[in-house]
């Protein structure tokens, strides 16, 4: 309590000051070096977006066109990557959700500020996902994971363990019956050949095909940001696509990315079995896309059954890459010091990226959509699935270099120290 010197009278205590983010040297490999790996997955994964040029097939993810080579890319990109990044990418932010109101409580700041702090950073996440898709990139998912996080902090950020476990196995069973909806309307009503048909028309027009400059697609843009943040985000709440959050709340709470030694046989099973069972659903998928497997158009289509398998079990995969990722940080983190300069480089780069995530995400858009779309260069109208795949891996390595310069000079993402300012004020 302080007093004031002239009459006594007591002033109200100081409340004690939060920390204002994570220092560097609490950082742990394993959660920075997947950041900048899923920050890879997700330029590749993006890349279909600015080929506006191309003919897309029912599901709309993939193109139809090209030769074997572009084949080939289309094919593992539906098998690994497709409906698999962005549950990795929800794994790892409701990781760092957690991560950041243990540390605050840890240093003393109440539960109450702490959430103050987390709510502060989903308003300005949806601020700046809806700048993003108006700008420059209508699939922005970064106003998308802002809402989710606002709800799920304010529901789940305080619950205990056992009650984030019970929410899991809740989501779970959630996700497993609105997916399995289809099937099950189809078994009672006699009509499996009707199953996901939703009118889909192969070769159909990229997103954006006609943009004829950028005021004037600025207003698709913006609906379609408007549209992922305020409807997808809340159906997915209800279909229990949360529980990928949640499972991030849980892991963070075991610490088991910055600890992975302690939870090596976990790490492993979810490795093997959630890719196993990752690539697998999304064989199906990946074979009738390129001719070899012989499947109707509506099964394939976004509502179909392959693209409702190849949703489901890229839960699995988002998971097992993460655990691949700890496993790979705690075999490193094992090596001697003598190890290969080079790969030491490599690594402390990448990391540098997840340090960076949201600063290199917003980037890879400045790259590509002035380069690629319509209302730009246009140059997306001249490359395939395979050429498509090597310009997004220039600029995710470009990315690489600009966060590894800041990381030996000691600065953070340009985004980064913005955002930092503005949710510890």
């Amino acid at each position: 309590m302080t007093v004031d010197i002239k009459d006594g009278a007591h002033m109200p205590p100081t409340p004690a000051p939060h920390r204002a983010g994570v220092r560097p040297a609490e950082r742990a490999l394993a959660p920075d070096l997947a950041r900048g790996i899923m920050l890879l997955f997700i330029v590749l994964s993006n890349t279909a977006f600015h080929l506006w040029r191309s003919e897309y097939g029912p599901s709309g993810w993939q193109p139809v066109t090209g030769g074997w080579l572009d084949h080939a890319v289309q094919f593992t990109m539906i098998t690994a990557l497709d409906l698999r990044v962005y549950p990795l990418f929800a794994f790892l932010f409701g990781y760092g959700m957690m991560q950041l109101f243990l540390r605050q409580t840890a240093a003393g700041t109440g539960e109450r500020g702490a959430a103050g702090i987390l709510r502060r950073r989903s308003l300005l996440l949806i601020v700046i996902g809806l700048a993003h898709s108006t700008l420059l990139m209508a699939g922005d998912i970064v106003g998308y994971y802002g809402l989710l996080s606002l709800a799920l902090g304010w529901l789940f950020l305080r619950r205990s363990e056992r009650a984030l476990k019970w929410w899991i196995a809740i989501g779970a069973a959630q996700l497993v019956l609105v997916s399995a909806q289809p099937v099950i309307s189809a078994v009672l009503h006699g009509e499996l050949g009707t199953l996901g048909d939703a009118g889909a028309d192969p070769g159909a027009e990229a997103y954006g095909a006609d943009e004829g400059g950028w005021f004037a697609a600025a207003g698709t843009r913006l609906a379609t940001g408007l549209f992922i943040t305020f409807a997808a985000a809340p159906l997915s709440l209800v279909g229990g696509g949360y529980v990928i959050f949640l499972l991030g709340f849980w892991a963070a709470r075991r610490r088991i990315l910055e600890e992975p030694g302690h939870h090596l046989p976990l790490l492993r099973r979810t490795a093997v079995i959630g890719i196993a069972v990752g690539w697998l659903g999304a064989l199906p998928a990946a074979l009738a896309h390129i001719g070899a497997l012989d499947v109707p158009d509506d099964a394939q289509s976004e509502a179909g059954a392959l693209t409702v398998l190849r949703e489901v079990t890229g839960y699995g995969a988002g998971l097992g890459y993460v655990a691949v990722v700890a496993l790979f940080a705690h075999w490193w983190s094992g090596r001697p010091a003598r190890g290969n300069a080079k790969a030491t480089v490599a690594i402390s780069a990448i990391s540098a990226v997840g340090k960076r995530s949201l600063s290199s995400y917003l980037a890879h858009s400045l790259l590509f959509a002035p380069l690629l779309a319509a209302w730009g260069l246009g140059i997306g109208a001249h490359l395939t699935s395979a050429t498509m795949a090597l310009f997004a891996v220039g600029v995710w390595l470009v990315t690489v270099a600009g966060a590894y310069a800041l990381e030996r000079r000691g600065r953070r993402g340009p985004v980064e120290a913005v955002l930092r300012r503005l949710m510890y004020r």
